[in-house]
């Protein structure tokens, strides 16, 4: 993604995160990559964050178990340690051995073998070693040609100490590029092989979730409703599409790009884990938890990464209002008449510092200026305290760099929020080429269109917003405020 240059620093609203530092929030700006076919929800009308839990896992987690550890283990325990070491033992058998299929399914035969054996026989001290080891055996039996080719890989796989191929937790050992362990390299090099160009977005989604995550092929093909043989073909077709491809870090001319496609990646993981496309619920927190997750480890290998950092600011921010965000029975509750009584004031404190140091880290880009809008309205006490023109400079400045109808419909409300719901009107009759029609357009018109009086408009346009989007819980919001315009 292209940075701003110092022009667009200097636009900057003064105050952006003076403002944003008192503790703030999102609207619904979403991402502005490459769109999946979504509008960003207005923060006055239907609520835009994505939501997100912290990850369980701190940054300063070690990667031994201690025997205490291994004596209190459980199964959530042991799940929770089998995803975290996974995508470093698949990176160390992939820059081992070259043969990513392969190595997946071995390292998914080690991983079913561990869950089965840890809770009776306890962790091993060094759970990441036992996983390598085990899928090294798994994989040599697969790669064996004759018996010659078999005794010299299981004499390797024998001899070659597990942490020569994955180094110890920090401080234990050598370390790899800019001082981080290979393991740590690993599982950003994978990353970067899971969101290869020649896969879709969909395929790269997929693929991340099942090597990076290590989420089953059951629970990815359920978040994204499709059948279990479905989510397999998909997964199996990304593994033969990389099947080729080198396990490295891209060249430096090509890593911009390609990072900024591990970012989307995971944007557009936990956007769908925020608010689901389709199906009866509004949130899959196992998607967006996920995605929260692998973004901690990305900026646990890139710290310094201003755009990493601002697209964790913001999935912290949106994941702040989850709490709020819908009723006693799964109905949407919009932003401005949430009870930000139930907000999370210590994630809205780590993410408001974490924008703040991402706009510290350089140029202000599409994540950082969405973190600085989602924490101004963290900030806000109550909706009418809300610093709407503030708001409105940040989607100036984020439309300036991508012109985007997610970005341009979010600057359409603040615009209304701050010279009126007619101004606002303009803005997104303005827009409704762009858009193709999409239903988050009809949503905020015919919110803008109830503000301004004309309640038959108004009703109209909820309807037609209602009958677009293949979400049961927003489209029964629609329906019930269209209902509400009819009395």
């Amino acid at each position: 993604m292209r940075e701003p240059g110092a022009g667009d620093r200097d636009r900057r609203p003064r105050g952006t995160l003076s403002a944003a530092g008192r503790g703030a929030r999102v609207p619904g700006a979403h991402p502005h990559h490459r769109r999946r076919d979504r509008l960003a929800r207005p923060g006055a009308d239907l609520d835009q964050e994505r939501p997100l839990r912290a990850d369980r896992t701190s940054d300063d987690d070690a990667d031994r178990t201690t025997h205490d550890d291994t004596d209190r283990a459980n199964d959530d325990d042991i799940e929770d340690l089998l995803r975290r070491h996974a995508p470093q033992v698949l990176g160390a058998l992939v820059r081992r051995y070259g043969h990513f299929d392969p190595a997946e399914d071995a390292v998914q035969e080690a991983l079913i073998a561990a869950a089965a054996q840890w809770p009776e026989d306890g962790v091993p001290e060094n759970p990441r070693g036992w996983l390598i080891r085990v899928a090294s055996r798994r994989l040599t039996d697969r790669l064996r040609s004759d018996e010659a080719r078999r005794r010299r890989e299981e004499t390797v796989a024998a001899l070659t100490p597990a942490d020569a191929f994955v180094a110890p937790p920090p401080g234990e050992g050598p370390t790899g590029q800019g001082g981080r362990a290979p393991s740590e390299d690993d599982t950003l090099t994978l990353l970067f092989l899971c969101c290869h160009p020649a896969l879709t977005p969909a395929a790269q989604i997929a693929l991340t979730l099942r090597a990076v995550g290590g989420l089953t092929t059951a629970e990815i093909a359920r978040a994204h409703l499709v059948e279990e043989a479905t989510m397999a073909q998909r997964i199996s077709r990304a593994k033969r599409a990389v099947r080729g491809a080198e396990f490295r870090r891209p060249e430096p001319e090509d890593r911009d790009r390609r990072l900024a496609a591990v970012l989307q990646v995971l944007y557009l993981i936990f956007n769908e884990g925020y608010t689901a496309t389709a199906g009866p619920d509004l949130h899959r927190t196992d998607l967006a938890r996920e995605a929260i997750r692998l973004t901690r480890s990305v900026r646990r290998l890139l710290p310094h990464e201003g755009r990493v950092t601002g697209l964790l600011a913001l999935m912290v921010l949106t994941e702040a209002r989850t709490p709020a965000r819908t009723g006693p029975d799964g109905e949407l509750v919009p932003l401005d008449e949430q009870d930000r009584a139930l907000w999370d004031r210590t994630a809205i404190a780590e993410g408001t510092a974490l924008a703040e140091e991402a706009l510290a880290q350089g140029p202000a880009g599409d994540y950082q200026l969405q973190a600085a809008i989602a924490a101004l309205h963290d900030e806000a006490g109550r909706a009418e305290d809300t610093d709407w023109p503030q708001i409105l400079a940040l989607y100036e400045l984020l439309v300036h760099r991508t012109p985007d109808p997610a970005a341009a419909l979010g600057r359409a409300v603040a615009v209304a929020m701050v010279h009126g719901p007619r101004a606002g009107l303009v803005e997104v009759d303005a827009l409704a080429g762009a858009s193709g029609g999409h239903y988050r357009l009809d949503a905020v018109r015919a919110h803008l269109l109830e503000r301004a009086g004309d309640r038959t408009a108004a009703r109209t346009a909820y309807l037609a917003a209602a009958d677009g989007t293949l979400s049961e819980p927003e489209a029964r919001y629609l329906r019930a405020r269209a209902d509400r315009l009819a009395l």
